[in-house]
C-alpha cells in the first residue's frame, strides 16, 4: 500500500525539480565513468556539480595588484558577468632562493583563490611552471638556471625533477587548503605547461616526450579536477584537454584534441601587452564581442580575456623591455576601474549569451550559409519551442541585410547579432549600447613634494673593485637577477703621443654589447648612454672621449630591463659587453676586451637599501643643484592625495629608473625610450593606495642618465568622463529582456536609449557635450558635425543633471529643434558626454 503522506511529498518534490529546471540548467548523466565527479566534460561543454556551464573568464594575476585591491577587482569581475577567474601560478616569487618559500602579502595566493570562491566565482589554476606571461625569466626562478646540465621544457632529467616537485609544492598547498571543486573549493580546473607548441620541435623527440610526460604528472599528482594544455596543436596527452589561445580562435582552432571535448579559449587577448618603446595597443571592445559570439556560435563555452585586469609589474617582475604598467587596455585598466566600453559592452555579451544558455548547451546545432559573407547558426531544442540563434556577418567593410524566419535583420559590417529566442534582436557585437568612459589624471591640489635632496653614486674604477676576469663576464650570470646593474672597469695607459694630435679630433669608446642597455664612463666622467630593444638586445655604444696620457679608468655599468620569458633555450641566453674598442689613436685601433677587467654586482645605493627610511640615514644627501647627472638617487616626502581615487606619478621630466614609495619598488620607469610617435610608452606610474600613508610618504627615485625630479607630479586617476553614442540602428539594451518559462520575455519596455550611470555614487555635475545629428570623435574628444539639434542638449540636462544615472530615449520628435528636422536624410546619432562629481 502506498503511503498517501510519502506520495504527496514525492510529488511535490518532482514538481519544484521540473519547475527548477524548466529555466535553469538540466542535469546530466555522466557515461565516461566519472560519476563521482564534481567536474567533468563531454565534447558539449564543462560539467559542474551535474550542470553544463556556459564560463565566461577573465585572468587577474594576484602578485600584478595589492591584497587591497582584489576585493574590488573580483567584485567587477562578477558584475562584468564572469563566472570564472584564471590566475598563474608564479614560480620564482614564490621560490626565489631554493627550498625557501614566500606565500606573503601579494603573494598570497590561497587568500586569492579563497577570496574568488567566498564572491561565488570558479578558478582555473594555471599551475605553470613555465608561465611566459611578459614575466621575468617566463616564471622560472634565476636559480634553476643554474642546475647543472639542466635544459628547461624538454624531457631532461634535472629539469624534469625540480618542475614536478614544485608542482607537487603547488598542488599538495591547494589539497591541504581545500580549494579544489571535489573538496568544495572553487579550482575547477589546472593547466600544465604552456603554449608549448611555440617551443616544442626546437627539442625534437624530447619535446614529444616531455609533453606527454607534463601532462600524465600533472594527471597523476591530481586528477580530480580536469587538466588542460594551451596551444597544445600536436601530441597533446588524452589526459588533458588542449585549448586556444589567440584573438580569433573561432576561425583558427581546429578544436580540441578529442571528440569528447569541449572547445575552450583560454587566452583571448583583449590588446596587447607593451615593450618600452612600443606606439599604443588598441582592441575595440568591438572587435572582441564580434569574436567571442563568433566563437561561442561555433560551439564554444569557455572564454578567457589575457587579461581581464593587467595590473602592474611591480618591483623587476616584467620580462625583456616589458612596460611597468601591464595590459592596461583591459576591461579593467591597471587601477582597476572599468574601461568603458570595453567592460560594459561584454558585460552585455555575456548577458546575452546567459539568456542563450539552454539552447546553447542542449539544443541541435544548424548552420546555414546565406552568402560569401553572411552566416546564420541556430542552436533548437523540442521541435524548436527553445531556440536561439546567431547571425553573422563575415565582411569588415559591408553592412548586409537578411532574411531569417520572415523577417530582415540588419547586420553591421563584422558584427554577430544574437537572438536568444531566434526572434529577438538583444544584442549586436558591432552596436555598443553600454556607455564609454575617458580616463583623467587630475594633478592632487593637496599633494605636493617637499624637501628634494639627492645623492651621486660614486663610479667606481679597477682598483677598489675584486671581482676579476681577462674579459667582461657574462651579465645575467653575474648579476644572478638580483640587481639590474654590475660594473665592469679596467684600466688602459696611453701614452701621449698616442692621443690625437688636433685639439678638435678625439678618440672613439666602442662598446658592442648582447644587451640589454649600458652606462660609459671614462675617468669618471659620463660618456653616454646606449640601449638595445626587445626585438634586437645587442646594441653598440659609439661615443667620443677625451682621453689624457698616463693611465684611463673605463668603466661601464650594464643593465639588464628584464630577463627573457619565452622561446627555446631560455637557460642559454646572454648578455653585457662582449667587445670594447679604443679607436681614433695615432698608433691605431686598441681592442681591449680582453685588457683585464673587475667587476661589482649592484649599485651601492642599493645595497645601503637607501629607498628605505633607515637606509636613507647611511649617506649625507644633498640640496638639488643644477647638474641634473647620471647615476643620481633623489628623495623626497608628500603626503597622500586627497580623496579615496587611485594615485599615480607623472614621470616625463625623467628619463630612466626606478621608483620607491615607503621602502616599497613600484618598478622600471622609461621615459626617455620614445615610440615611432615620438611619445613614451609608459608616462605614468601607479602608486597603490595600500602603500601610502596619510603623511610624510617617502619616494626615492634612482635616475640612470638624468631627469629633474622638482617636475614630478603626482595625480588622482578618474574615469568621472561618461559617454553614451547611439544610432537608430542600436538594439535596446539586453538589460530588457530574460528568460522565463523557456520564454524570452521583456522585463520591462525595451527602448532604444542611451544610458549613464556615474562611477561610486557620483552624480552628473555638467553635460559637457551633446548632439543628434552627425559628430565625430570619442569620449573626451567628441567634436560637433555639420547636423545637429541644440534642444538635445536640454533635454540631456533636464534628465540627468544631479543625478547618479539617467535614460536618454532615442526619440526623434522630443530631441529635434521644434519638431523640425534640418538635415532628415542624414541618419542620426546621439552622443553625450557628462562629468561626474
Amino acid at each position: 500500500m502506498i503511503d498517501p503522506v510519502k506520495f504527496l511529498f514525492l510529488t511535490l518534490l518532482a514538481l519544484l525539480v521540473a519547475n527548477a529546471n524548466a529555466d535553469g540548467d538540466e542535469p546530466v548523466g555522466h557515461s565516461d565513468g566519472h560519476e563521482d565527479k564534481v567536474v567533468t566534460y563531454d565534447g558539449r561543454s564543462m560539467i559542474i556539480n551535474g550542470s553544463r556551464e556556459l564560463l565566461f573568464s577573465g585572468s587577474i594575476h594576484y602578485p600584478r595588484s595589492t591584497v587591497e585591491m582584489w576585493p574590488e577587482l573580483i567584485k567587477r569581475a562578477k558584475e562584468g558577468g564572469l563566472n570564472l577567474i584564471q590566475t598563474y601560478v608564479f614560480w620564482n616569487i614564490h621560490e626565489p632562493v631554493q627550498g625557501k618559500f614566500n606565500f606573503e602579502g601579494n603573494y598570497d595566493l590561497v587568500k586569492f583563490i579563497k577570496m574568488i570562491g567566498e564572491n561565488g566565482l570558479w578558478v582555473t589554476l594555471r599551475l605553470g611552471p613555465y608561465i611566459e606571461s611578459e614575466w621575468n625569466l617566463g616564471g622560472f626562478p634565476y636559480w634553476l638556471k643554474e642546475i647543472p646540465d639542466i635544459i628547461f621544457r624538454s624531457y631532461n632529467e634535472p629539469f624534469m625533477f625540480h618542475m614536478k616537485k614544485y608542482s607537487e609544492m603547488v598542488i599538495d598547498l591547494m589539497k591541504k587548503e581545500k580549494l579544489f571543486a571535489d573538496q568544495g573549493g572553487p579550482i575547477i580546473m589546472a593547466q600544465i605547461e604552456n603554449e608549448y607548441n611555440n617551443v616544442q620541435l626546437a627539442y625534437r623527440e624530447n619535446g614529444v616526450k616531455y609533453i606527454k610526460w607534463a601532462g600524465d604528472m600533472a594527471v597523476g599528482l591530481y586528477n580530480g579536477v580536469p587538466w588542460i594544455m594551451c596551444k597544445q596543436k600536436k601530441h597533446a596527452p588524452d589526459t588533458v584537454i588542449s585549448t586556444c589561445n589567440g584573438r580569433h580562435c573561432a576561425d583558427t582552432f581546429a578544436g580540441p584534441n578529442g571528440p569528447n571535448k569541449p572547445s575552450l579559449w583560454t587566452e583571448n587577448w583583449t590588446a596587447q601587452y607593451r615593450v618600452f618603446g612600443d606606439p599604443p595597443s588598441q582592441r575595440s571592445a568591438e572587435d572582441l564581442a564580434y569574436a567571442v559570439a563568433k566563437f561561442f556560435a561555433r560551439n564554444g563555452t569557455l572564454n578567457n580575456y589575457y587579461m581581464y585586469h593587467g595590473g602592474t609589474n611591480f618591483g623587476r617582475t616584467s620580462s625583456s623591455f616589458v612596460t611597468t604598467r601591464y595590459y592596461d587596455e583591459a576591461p579593467l585598466d591597471e587601477y582597476g576601474l572599468k574601461r568603458d566600453p570595453k567592460f560594459g559592452h561584454l558585460r552585455d555579451l555575456h548577458r546575452a549569451l546567459k539568456l542563450s544558455k539552454k539552447p546553447l548547451l542542449w539544443g541541435t546545432q544548424n548552420k546555414q550559409r546565406v552568402s560569401e559573407n553572411v552566416e546564420i547558426t541556430t542552436y533548437e531544442k523540442d521541435g524548436g519551442k527553445i531556440c536561439a540563434a546567431f547571425l553573422i556577418n563575415n565582411n569588415s567593410r559591408v553592412l548586409e541585410t537578411v532574411k531569417f524566419r520572415g523577417d530582415e535583420y540588419y547586420l553591421p559590417a563584422k558584427s554577430v547579432s544574437i537572438l536568444p529566442d531566434c526572434k529577438t534582436v538583444v544584442f549586436n557585437s558591432q552596436a555598443v549600447v553600454a556607455q564609454h568612459s575617458s580616463r583623467n589624471f587630475v594633478l592632487s591640489k593637496t599633494s605636493k613634494f617637499r624637501g628634494w635632496e639627492m645623492w651621486r653614486e660614486i663610479i667606481p674604477t679597477s682598483e677598489n673593485m675584486e671581482m676579476k676576469n681577462v674579459a667582461p663576464n657574462e651579465l645575467y650570470a653575474l648579476t644572478k637577477d638580483t640587481s639590474d646593474y654590475a660594473w665592469y672597469s679596467t684600466s688602459i695607459y696611453i701614452d701621449g703621443k698616442d692621443l690625437p694630435m688636433r685639439h678638435d679630433d678625439l678618440a672613439v669608446l666602442e662598446i658592442a654589447s648582447l644587451g640589454h642597455a649600458l652606462l660609459a664612463f671614462v675617468n669618471g666622467q659620463y660618456v653616454g648612454f646606449g640601449h638595445g630593444s626587445n626585438v634586437d638586445k645587442r646594441h653598440v655604444l659609439k661615443k667620443p672621449v677625451t682621453f689624457k696620457a698616463g693611465n684611463n679608468n673605463i668603466s661601464m655599468l650594464a643593465m639588464t630591463v628584464g630577463l627573457p620569458n619565452s622561446g627555446a633555450y631560455m637557460e642559454r641566453r646572454f648578455a653585457g659587453p662582449k667587445a670594447i674598442l679604443v679607436q681614433g689613436l695615432m698608433s691605431g685601433t686598441l681592442d681591449i676586451s680582453r685588457n683585464g677587467w673587475t667587476h661589482q654586482v649592484g649599485l651601492n645605493g642599493e645595497k645601503m637599501q637607501l629607498f628605505t627610511e633607515e637606509g636613507a640615514k647611511q649617506v649625507k644627501w644633498a640640496p638639488l643643484d643644477a647638474n641634473l647627472s647620471s647615476l643620481t638617487w633623489y628623495k623626497a616626502y608628500f603626503d597622500a592625495p586627497e580623496g579615496k581615487d587611485p594615485v599615480a606619478l607623472r614621470m616625463t621630466s625623467m628619463q630612466k629608473g626606478f621608483i620607491w614609495v615607503n621602502g616599497i619598488n613600484l618598478g622600471r620607469y622609461w621615459v626617455s625610450y620614445l615610440s615611432a610617435i615620438n611619445k613614451p610608452t609608459q608616462e605614468e606610474y601607479h602608486v597603490p593606495r595600500a602603500y601610502l600613508k596619510e603623511k610624510d610618504n617617502l619616494l626615492v627615485v634612482l635616475e640612470e642618465t638624468g631627469g629633474d625630479p622638482q617636475k614630478i607630479e603626482i595625480l588622482a586617476v578618474n574615469r568621472n568622463t561618461i559617454c553614451s553614442v547611439i544610432t537608430e540602428y542600436h538594439p535596446p539594451t539586453v538589460k530588457s529582456w530574460e528568460r522565463k518559462d523557456n520564454k524570452i520575455r521583456e522585463i520591462f519596455d525595451p527602448v532604444r536609449a542611451a544610458h549613464l550611470t556615474c562611477p561610486d555614487d557620483k552624480i552628473i555635475g555638467k553635460v559637457e557635450f551633446v548632439s543628434f545629428g552627425e559628430s565625430d570623435g570619442a569620449c573626451g574628444g567628441f567634436t560637433q558635425g555639420k547636423c545637429d539639434s541644440p534642444r538635445a542638449h536640454n533635454v540631456v540636462e533636464e534628465l540627468c543633471l544631479g543625478k547618479n544615472g539617467c535614460t536618454i530615449p532615442f526619440d526623434r520628435e522630443s530631441l529635434i529643434d521644434g519638431g523640425e528636422d534640418s538635415c532628415p536624410d542624414v541618419a542620426k546619432r546621439l552622443a553625450v558626454q557628462v562629468a561626474c562629481i
